[in-house]
């Protein structure tokens, strides 16, 4: 079913870090799928050790979440993500990966979709991930068109991942009449 396939790890967009030091580390982390312990506390450090411009701030606390969220700290996750949303209520990343949250941990595909829209609007990195998880949302739903829709959307984003099309072949589509 499509939203075992949502809940993996491919569902989240890390958010850019541009330079070095442990914000670009937590980055990383994040990016890589390196969820650890280790990886938390390059994150923390990065937040209390470093003088961090305010897009890094942003972008640390929406890596944070992610790795959080590996680790199964789900409250964690979303304090972070609305941390990031509180200091920049257009960041695409923190509602992407805050609406992967709430439907895997919430299980709130309404509140879900919500946020794959505010990702979508306000140009996510990784627009196939926002259409295909808006699209599981949508099935969850009821919406079948709409995911549909969306999985077309991921499918041509992204034509080298396999996650949308395996869900396009359990549709079947008729012309009305």
């Amino acid at each position: 079913f499509a939203a075992a396939a949502l809940l993996s790890s491919t569902a989240q967009a890390s958010s850019l870090v541009i330079g070095t030091g442990l914000a670009r580390e937590c980055f990383d982390a994040a990016e890589e799928e390196k969820a650890s312990e280790t990886a938390l506390g390059l994150c923390d450090r990065a937040l209390t050790e470093e003088a961090l411009a305010y897009d890094d701030q942003v972008a640390t606390y929406v890596n944070r979440g992610i790795i959080r969220a590996r680790l199964g700290d789900f409250a964690g996750a979303h304090a972070d993500y609305d941390r990031a949303l509180r200091l920049d209520p257009n960041e695409p990343e923190a509602y992407l990966n805050k609406g992967a949250l709430v439907l895997k941990a919430d299980q709130d595909w309404r509140r879900a979709r919500q946020l794959f829209d505010l990702a979508i609007a306000r140009q996510t990195r990784r627009p196939e991930i926002a259409y295909y998880a808006r699209g599981v949302a949508s099935e969850l739903g009821g919406d079948l068109s709409g995911a549909y829709a969306d999985y077309v959307k991921a499918s041509e984003l992204a034509p080298g991942w396999e996650e949308p099309k395996r869900e396009l072949t359990r549709f079947s589509v008729r012309k009305k009449g």
